[in-house]
């Protein structure tokens, strides 16, 4: 015994000294140590860039064997690459690492470890493991594990940007183009389309769906094979949450490193109550966003499936899924020849239409109302458990639901119910002529409730009366909730304008609402965007006016209001526009996504008040 106690005290005098001299040597070269990890780190990002290059070569190419093995031993050095950083890492700064790596992103960091690592560990594993061999080479999972790892080391990149201080509104619009960019590129692949398709139009299309606008040049069932189409909807659901909101998920929930600033900018853009409930409120959007897709998928499918017997079940299902998420995310695609004015669909039972209709308003409440009405629910809930449990409710709120929470839904639920009654009044006797009241009723609310942004059609704009068409360019303009899926100017700019006009009227010198006053921020902001909008119609209609005087004016103006309000509606003249003309609408729709105040208070960037106080006069406003 006194023998193994020796022998244990040695090996802890020397583990000790060993321990102690590491440390020493890692204190003495600090600096060279970061250097390191920067390069390495830099190393590690454009190897992510590197590798999603190669997965798109891969799954938008025909390749010879010679290709692919360049491929495959491309990803293999990028996965040597990877495992390098990750060890060098644990090696280092073990504690820290563990620290601050989430159980997410260890599970992607383990899955590059073993496979790098077991191959060498036994290089007869085949013959030992035959399965786990088949399992470790099997490619797809090793590109599986590659791609894990390379979203959330470019997610976690962009949140280091972010910790940098950048300017949050070029940060939005910059994302947006990117992501336009690399969507118009993948519309590109020979695998995306059956028959090819021109730049231009892929960078219409590309710029249509990340805006999701929902204008198109080209025939979307007859122009892109499933793979186009699943592009597709990646870039309608990235353009639908936010490319910020999307990457920031990403970054936190695999990697759980960021920086306090970086949190109080997603905060702001979700509208969060604080930072400790970022994450849940993420979860929450996330959650929201896929149950009332898959939700809606069903009910699209259960609807419909008796009526699109053309289509095998796998299409009907596709279908369903693609139709589900183009709705909740307010953009209009769809992946039916003529779309919802399918004669499959018109003579059905119309509940697909009444189902497109729930899905397209959940997606333009907005996400902060969302988060409200969670919070809200979450008090009923307390407070009726307090009441069974005989129990007082101390320093709880009294008011459930903000100012901002009452006037979206209270205008949505306004404008669709004016909408659908203004719209069956008009068009019952002229475009729904013909049809059962059964059939006008659910028509009216569907195309009372597509034009304020989600752009579907089921009766051609071409057939309204001049009263329904001036409606619907008023839905265009106004669109749905701030910070949803919709566009327009928003609802809640409409409110505070009508409440700003009222007080005016009633001469009073402060804005109200529901027993709040609207800060003089919010007011200022509202009248900029309606004075911004209009400003901006005018420039794009009189564009688009010069650039296609062949074109009937009516359809032009029609055009521009759908493409800088991100709607999508169209009378028929998208696919007749010259290149210029396509570029110009490109613009006009990503001016209407990432807001033309956003993007001008971007480039200006915040502009102190002057260090004296200017004598204050009147303008004579009459």
């Amino acid at each position: 015994m006194k023998i193994i106690g020796n022998i244990h005290r040695h090996l802890r005098r020397t583990y000790n000294r060993m321990r102690l001299s590491w440390h020493t040597q890692m204190r003495q070269r600090q600096s060279a140590i970061r250097s390191l990890l920067r390069i390495l780190d830099i190393a590690t990002f454009f190897g992510a860039l590197g590798f999603m290059v190669c997965f798109v070569l891969y799954i938008g190419y025909e390749h010879s064997p010679s290709q692919l093995q360049t491929l495959y031993s491309t990803m293999h050095s990028l996965r040597w690459l990877f495992a390098l950083n990750i060890t060098f890492r644990l090696a280092i700064n073990f504690r820290q690492t563990i620290a601050e790596t989430r159980i997410v992103k260890w599970i992607v960091d383990t899955g590059i470890l073993v496979s790098v690592a077991i191959p060498l560990l036994h290089t007869n594993i085949a013959a030992s493991w035959p399965a786990l061999a088949n399992v470790l080479s099997g490619q797809w999972l090793n590109i599986g594990i590659l791609l894990a790892y390379s979203i959330v080391d470019i997610s976690y990149a962009v949140m280091r940007i972010m910790n940098r201080r950048t300017n949050p509104p070029l940060m939005l619009s910059g994302s947006f183009l990117v992501f336009i960019i690399i969507g118009s590129v993948l519309l590109t692949l020979p695998k995306a389309t059956y028959n090819g398709l021109q730049y231009t139009d892929a960078l219409f299309v590309s710029t249509s769906a990340v805006c999701i606008t929902g204008l198109t040049t080209v025939d979307i069932p007859a122009t892109f094979t499933p793979f186009g189409q699943g592009v597709l909807a990646l870039l309608i659901q990235i353009g639908g949450l936010g490319v910020l909101t999307f990457t920031s998920f990403f970054a936190i929930f695999f990697s759980g490193n960021t920086s306090i600033y970086s949190q109080l900018l997603v905060k702001d853009m979700i509208s969060s109550k604080s930072v400790n409930a970022l994450m849940p409120t993420l979860l929450y959007i996330f959650m929201f966003t896929i149950v009332v897709e898959l939700t809606g998928a069903l009910a699209v499918w259960w609807t419909t499936h008796d009526y699109l017997t053309h289509m095998s079940p796998g299409q009907q299902i596709s279908f369903s899924l693609f139709h589900s998420l183009s709705a909740f995310c307010n953009a209009g695609f769809c992946t039916l020849p003529g779309g919802m004015s399918n004669p499959a669909l018109l003579n059905s039972n119309q509940s697909v239409y009444l189902v497109t209709s729930i899905i397209v308003l959940a997606g333009g409440i907005g996400f902060p109302v969302l988060v409200n009405i969670r919070d809200a629910f979450s008090e009923y809930i307390h407070r009726m458990f307090n009441r069974v449990r005989h129990r007082k409710t101390y320093g709880r709120q009294i008011h459930l639901y903000n100012l901002n929470t009452k006037l979206s839904l209270y205008a949505t639920i306004i404008l669709f119910l004016l909408s659908s009654i203004a719209f069956f009044i008009f068009e019952r006797q002229n475009s729904m002529n013909g049809m059962s009241t059964y059939t006008q009723v659910c028509q009216s609310v569907f195309n009372a409730t597509c034009p304020r942004s989600s752009g579907f059609q089921s009766i051609s704009p071409v057939l309204f009366s001049p009263a329904t068409f001036l409606i619907v360019l008023l839905l265009m303009w106004i669109g749905g909730a701030s910070q949803s899926t919709a566009g327009g100017i928003k609802v809640n700019t409409l409110s505070a304008s009508l409440l700003t006009l009222r007080a005016t009227i009633l001469g009073k010198n402060k804005v109200t609402a529901y027993n709040r006053t609207i800060s003089t921020g919010s007011i200022r902001r509202a009248n900029a965007i309606v004075t911004l909008s209009l400003l901006a119609l005018f420039v794009y209609t009189t564009a688009l006016l010069l650039l296609e005087p062949g074109l009937p004016p009516k359809a032009v103006i029609f055009e521009t209001v759908s493409a800088l309000f991100t709607v999508g509606s169209s009378l028929g003249i998208t696919d007749q526009l010259s290149d210029i003309s396509k570029i110009t609408l490109c613009s006009a729709m990503f001016l209407g996504r990432v807001g033309i105040i956003s993007l001008l208070i971007g480039i200006t960037g915040n502009q102190t008040n002057p260090p004296i106080d200017f004598p204050t006069d009147n303008v004579i406003i009459n």
